[in-house]
């Protein structure tokens, strides 16, 4: 792991993002695992997920680019596309 891979894991938290992104979704952390689906198993519209990116991207000081909101549908895939743009920063 680089300096700058390991600087990424540590500002990028997995419990932390959890919590913000339930917060955002307004449903329960406990609802939230890994691999739910926000649009098919919590009912997530194209608006509310674009407040998510919005929220995503002033908490952590970043740009997310259009070509990652597809990726951005589940906990993991947000997290996987959060630790590659905090990596590159």
């Amino acid at each position: 792991m680089t300096t700058r891979e390991a600087t990424a894991a540590a500002v990028l938290d997995k419990e932390d993002l959890r919590a913000t992104v339930a917060h955002a979704l307004d449903v329960d952390v406990d609802e939230l695992t890994d691999d739910v689906s926000f649009i098919a198993d919590l009912g997530v519209d194209s608006l509310l997920a674009l407040e998510v990116v919005v929220v995503l991207e002033k908490k952590y000081g970043l740009r997310l680019e259009e070509s990652a909101f597809p990726r951005i549908t589940s906990l993991a895939g947000t997290y996987e596309v959060l630790s590659e743009k905090l990596r590159s920063a």
